[in-house]
């Protein structure tokens, strides 16, 4: 029996008209908003219904989305107020589903003929595809927390962000499907102009269903460029807008290797585009390829990736990375905080309490038990257990945090345990080769024992290094999956699960990949760890240039950097820090290039300082950095990348902060440099006069110029760095 539309509603929790829904303003279409990443916009994101009663559209002054409902709920405007970019040329799907082995289309219509661009008076004579999910009803609501997240450490975002949902019902007039419920979301926050996007799936029913696919993004985008022949992947793919997802992974430590999700393919119906065999690619499918059968038990759901797209209004990199910025830090506040840690190497207690006792004379907020050290969360020993809880009640007393490091992946444990690869039947062919399939009784004890180890103890911290990278396994006998093709599903979501459960319990996450929007706080800048075995010298430039390339698209807060105390990875005397303090100008120039650019660097080894002077060394850069930690936490300028032959530094930006800017300048050479250096203030919002501070000392008074630059004349001492504040007059 076919359900009235009224009656599928209300038992789904949905109507046909939500009291949230706000009349549609005509002016909104011509507004033009200031920028956001300078000056803060006022327009809230709402859901908003057009006088024809029908066409639904999100907006909050940057971006806006509008939907027709009837004759079935299809996106027919995508557009970019900030320089009225229109993104959509043709109508898709609102998302699309294979069940059983069959395709489906949730919402769309059909009947544009060409897909070039799209004219409102044709719409009127579309119609809704045959078989598909058709439009059943919507609820607005405020954006609710995506993880409960419990802040435990400094942080330069303290809420999270505001704004509108709307969740839109579908029903199926397919007889096998009328108990599938699907729900496609959508999120468009407060200030920034981001939809987030994603589809539930509820079976309803009292059988197995199959899920080999959900498409959960489907866009008919205009193409960036047009080419008469060429593949797609010899063309340019789609620059007004950014698309990621909370589905990535492989130790890239960037996002755009590290992603499973987007698709740029063609489209063979649009038959007026300038390549001659249909290559353009111009349509954007979001989905995990290697997901091929879930499936979904009676009163299960599932749910696809949530999808994050961000609308550009440049192809400067520097803006475009503030922008993807500006997106982790609303969207992933916890990505802010930054606490200030050391990676101990220890072998016994005593160790430990003495580096307890190091960090709280010097100003350190946090201590980890690094690789090789001697803490095994994986033992749930009562024994064990009794031991981390009395070091770690030892350090909260001291006010210091806690926390090790786990291996999980590149690690073999037996036949029974491993990634089964589906070439060969047998263990092997995963990333690392030998590694543990998640999904497996031994996978599922130790996410178990990681969170039994940490809530008995009151540990803070947990570094995972190997976390899941992406292993698909062939085993039908591990029971977190039922076989290959729901393996990378299955382990997928157990490895997010388990960084969001630290996450809502406040324990701050290392992890080397791209688990961001799932709970993680920090991953790795960037860097060659054999290089840390290279001379002092060679390191210092080196990492100023893993500073300067791995900030562009990642938060200071989101990166780790290195600083081997001992002997790491090879190298001799000149490689290390210590002894301590016969290295103090290194020690120091290290600490200064990390704390300055707002990155937090693993100083591993068993101590921070060895004698009062390297104390006070360590005491005053970390007092320095935290004078200034509010704008030392800001998105950065790149001025100019570290080559050894001249001057290299930086600038933060932070608009909305008492000190706008902050400049760190670098000299590698062995003489004194003096640059005349043109500093670009458009990000600091800075106008008129201005107060530049060189080292808390003398105070210059600039006038910003029409370009919004000022000329900056700094003299850098030889092997050494100088820094500055900028503000606005008093």
């Amino acid at each position: 029996m076919r359900l009235p539309v009224f009656f599928l509603c209300a038992l789904l929790g949905f109507q046909l008209a939500d009291a949230q829904t706000l009349k549609w303003d005509n002016q909104f279409d011509q507004s033009v908003p200031e920028d956001w990443l300078v000056k803060p916009i006022n327009t809230k994101a709402n859901v908003f219904q057009k006088e024809n009663g029908g066409d639904l559209v999100l907006y909050n002054g940057l971006v806006r989305r509008s939907f027709k409902v009837s004759p079935n709920f299809a996106c027919y405007d995508f557009q970019n107020m900030a320089n009225g970019q229109q993104l959509l040329r043709a109508i898709r799907p609102e998302a699309k589903l294979t069940i059983d082995g069959k395709e489906y289309n949730v919402g769309g219509v059909v009947g544009q003929k060409e897909k070039a661009y799209l004219q409102q008076e044709w719409m009127k004579d579309f119609k809704a595809g045959e078989g598909d999910f058709i439009f059943a009803g919507y609820a607005v609501t405020d954006i609710k927390p995506y993880i409960n997240w419990k802040r435990t450490t400094w942080a330069s975002v303290n809420k999270q962000a505001t704004g509108k949902s709307l969740a839109v019902s579908f029903r199926s007039s397919v007889t096998s499907l009328k108990d599938l419920s699907v729900v496609v979301h959508y999120e468009l926050y407060d200030g920034i102009p981001l939809v987030v996007k994603w589809v539930e799936l509820i079976n309803k029913s009292n059988n197995n269903i199959v899920v080999n696919r959900i498409v959960n993004e489907s866009l008919g985008l205009v193409e960036e460029e047009s080419a008469v022949v060429g593949s797609p992947e010899q063309m340019k793919k789609q620059h007004g807008i950014y698309v990621e997802t909370n589905y990535a992974f492989n130790n890239a430590m960037r996002y755009d290797i590290s992603d499973q999700t987007t698709h740029w393919v063609t489209d063979s119906s649009y038959t007026s585009q300038v390549n001659y065999n249909y290559q353009t690619p111009c349509v954007l499918e979001v989905y995990p390829e290697k997901v091929r059968a879930v499936v979904l038990a009676p009163g299960e759901t599932i749910k696809s990736p949530r999808t994050h797209e961000l609308l550009m209004d440049s192809y400067d990199r520097e803006r475009r990375g503030m922008m993807i910025q500006r997106m982790y830090a609303t969207v992933a506040p916890w990505t802010t905080q930054n606490p200030i840690f050391m990676h101990l190497v220890s072998r016994n207690d005593e160790q430990v309490i003495t580096a307890v006792d190091q960090c709280a004379a010097t100003g350190y907020e946090a201590l980890i038990l690094s690789f090789g050290s001697h803490c095994n969360m994986e033992d749930t020993s009562a024994a064990n257990i009794a031991r981390w809880k009395k070091l770690t009640d030892y350090a909260h007393s001291k006010g210091i945090l806690v926390g090790s490091y786990s291996l999980f992946s590149s690690r073999r444990i037996n036949d029974e345990t491993d990634v089964i690869d589906p070439k060969t039947g047998k263990p092997g062919g995963a990333f690392f080769g030998n590694a543990p399939c998640m999904g497996s009784q031994w996978g599922l004890t130790y996410i178990s024992n990681l969170k039994y180890f940490i809530t008995k103890t009151g540990f803070d911290l947990f570094e995972n290094d190997g976390p899941y990278p992406g292993d698909v396994c062939a085993s039908t006998v591990h029971p977190g999956h039922k076989g290959l093709d729901d393996s990378q599903w299955r382990q997928m979501e157990l490895q997010k699960e388990l960084y969001r459960w630290c996450n809502e319990h406040g324990v701050y996450v290392n992890a080397p990949d791209w688990y961001f929007l799932d709970g993680t706080h920090k991953i790795g800048i960037g860097y060659r760890e054999v290089n840390f075995s290279l001379s002092r010298d060679q390191q210092k430039i080196l990492n100023r240039q893993n500073i300067h390339d791995g900030t562009f698209e990642k938060l200071p807060s989101m990166s780790w950097g290195f600083v081997p105390l001992t002997r790491y990875q090879g190298g001799g005397p000149e490689a290390v820090l210590e002894p301590l303090k016969d290295h103090l100008k290194d020690y120091e120039m290290l600490m200064v290039q990390y704390y300055g650019a707002g990155v937090q660097a693993c100083y591993r080894g068993p101590r921070l300082y060895d004698t009062t002077t390297t104390k006070a060394l360590v005491s005053n850069t970390v007092s320095w950095y935290k004078k200034y930690r509010d704008i030392l936490n800001a998105p950065i300028v790149h001025l100019r990348r570290a080559d050894g032959r001249d001057w290299d530094g930086f600038m933060h930006v932070g608009p909305t902060l008492k000190d706008k800017g902050f400049v760190l300048l670098f000299n590698p050479t062995n003489e004194t440099v003096i640059r005349n250096i043109n500093l670009p203030l458009y990000y600091s919002g800075l106008k008129g006069k201005i107060s530049v501070r060189q080292k808390d000392e003398a105070e210059t008074i600039s006038v910003v110029s029409s370009n919004q630059t000022i000329n900056l004349t700094a003299s850098i001492p030889a092997g050494g760095y100088t820094w500055y504040v900028i503000r606005n007059v008093n």
